[in-house]
């Protein structure tokens, strides 16, 4: 009886093991977002989102948050901001929103530790309503974080 049950243990132990490790993102508020990234010298990812039953937000958790090594590199390099469209918004999310033209709709931002934000190459604003294929996702990423390295 105790063999059987070190084996289940072992075996568990095994199966738990190689499961693999989601990196879970941890969200903050605008206001302590921007507080941290001036603190830390790190760019923000802020995402305005509905959550279930938009089928960007959907997709962009499956496709992109809950990607291990996407979420990781999101941890790691900024300080991620997630901005509950389905709440009352404070002045200041309501102020970034219309900044950027949000109409109370999905908007994903970049923007540096200051609040301002971020462009590309050749002066291309890096806010999108729309999915982000992981793959884009991560160019971004790294093209925003190396302007902090």
């Amino acid at each position: 009886m105790i063999r059987k049950n070190l084996v289940f243990i072992a075996c568990f132990y095994v199966l738990f093991a190689a499961a693999p490790a989601v990196a879970e993102i941890h969200w903050y508020s605008l206001a302590d977002g921007l507080k941290m990234a001036a603190g830390e010298n790190k760019p923000v990812l802020v995402d305005f989102y509905f959550g279930k039953g938009c089928p960007r937000c959907e997709s962009l958790q499956k496709n992109v948050y809950d990607n291990p090594a996407i979420g990781k590199k999101i941890s790691d390099d900024f300080i991620p901001v997630r901005i509950d469209l389905n709440k009352k918004l404070t002045a200041e999310e309501t102020a970034l929103g219309n900044q950027y033209d949000y109409k109370n709709d999905c908007l994903l931002l970049f923007l540096d530790q200051s609040g301002k934000l971020v462009k590309g190459p050749g002066g291309k604003k890096l806010c999108f309503a729309d999915a982000i294929d992981p793959e884009l996702f991560i160019q971004y990423l790294d093209m925003v974080r190396a302007g902090y390295k």
